[in-house]
Formats: structure tokens, sequence, C-alpha cells
């Protein structure tokens, strides 16, 4: 399946290359909500509040309550993913906030499911040089994503893999991970990161994994 990305940063839509530098930007939301109206499911990310550098809620409130959506970006507590619940989500991403102190935090995870629900969380595992990344990409720990996937699969519905130094690349996504983390988990599973073509979108889809797009449709190499 493919899952059209929605990357919030100043009150504008954006698409970063690599999460350090803008490429593109967009305030015709209208648009986008027309042409992504028909898929199941939108990734809706703040970077803003991803990288602890502001918010851009009423714009996320906007697309959230038009488009079925799956929300992340700076969700850290549990009160902030029941917040975006009510603004219109149908599933909450949190990454850096299961990892604390370069550890993997179960006890929050636990915490996080039990108040929400598993079925609506999916838990990221942004990956940069092999190691997981937190706090917008900016702080790479020293834990790989082959341990953070049995740790925390207990408390999610889905996981979702972003290749850190191919995103925003359109350069294809390496697809050696991902097959190794489809082994390890029955979890679904979603991965992001340079994908650019159907055929690679064809791929992961036989593997069991959902793709998620952004620079590629923004650039009209592939037609949404």
């Amino acid at each position: 399946m493919l899952i059209p990305s929605l990357d919030l940063m100043g009150g504008k839509i954006v698409q970063l290359v690599q999460g350090e530098r803008k490429a593109l930007e967009f305030d015709d939301f209208d648009c986008w909500i027309r042409r992504f109206s028909k898929y199941p499911i939108v990734q809706l990310i703040d970077l803003d509040a991803a990288m602890g550098k502001g918010e851009n809620r009423s714009l996320l409130s906007y697309f959230a309550q038009r488009l079925h959506c799956q929300v992340g970006g700076g969700i850290r507590t549990v009160e902030t993913a029941e917040c975006m619940l009510n603004l219109g989500a149908k599933k909450i991403i949190v990454g850096s906030s299961v990892v604390r102190d370069g550890k993997i935090d179960t006890a929050f995870a636990a915490n996080l499911a039990s108040a929400i629900g598993r079925e609506r969380l999916i838990f990221a595992i942004d990956s940069k040089r092999g190691k997981v990344a937190t706090n917008g990409w900016q702080k790479r720990t020293e834990i790989s994503p082959f341990e953070m996937v049995p740790m925390l699969e207990t408390w999610c519905d889905a996981f979702l893999y972003t290749n850190i130094d191919t995103e925003g690349m359109m350069q294809g996504l390496p697809l050696d991970m991902i097959r190794q983390l489809r082994l390890i988990t029955e979890r679904r599973l979603i991965a992001a990161g340079g994908i650019t073509t159907y055929e690679e979108i064809a791929h992961l889809d036989s593997m069991g994994v959902d793709a998620v797009v952004g620079m590629a449709i923004y650039t009209l190499k592939l037609n949404v």
C-alpha cells in the first residue's frame, strides 16, 4: 500500500533531504487534500514539534479532519497522544519518547498502549547509519533497529522504519534492512526513505510492507 506523506514545518507542507535541508515547500493545502483524499491513510508529521522548535497543531488539525491520518512529530506524553486523537488522528506515531537516556523505554511504551490502545500505536524506527536517531533525527543513539523491534512489538500495531540516509534523495530505499526487519516481527511494517518508483512499492508490497512516499509525489515523479 502506498501512504502519501505530509510533513509540516513553519505553517507549510515541506520536503526535506535527509531530515536537514528543505528542498520543497507548498501552501496550497486543499490541492494536496484533494489528491490524497482517496488513500486509506496519509502520514502527517509535525517536523517543528519533532525538533522541539514549535508546533503546527492548527494545521495538523486541518488535515486530520479532512483525511484519514497517522500522525507523528513531538508526541512525547500520553496527554499529547490523546490530544492528537481528539484532533482527528486515526493512529499515533511515536519515536523519540520510547528512547530515554540511550535506552529503550518499555515502561513508557506499555503506559502509552494502555492509555490509547495498542491498535492505534505505531512506533517509529528512524535509522541513521544503522543506528536509531531521535529528536527530529538530530540525535543518533547506539541502539540498532533490531534491538527496538522485539522489545516494543508487544505494545504497538505497527513499526514505521525510515532510512534517514536516503530520505528525500529519490535514489531508492535499501531493501536488505527491510527484509531483515520483516523476518523478526509479525506486526505491520511500514517503510520510508527515498522510495521513488512503483516497482519499489510493488516489491515492498510483495514482502507485506507498506510504503510511505513524499518527495517522489511532490516532484511528480509518481503521479497520485
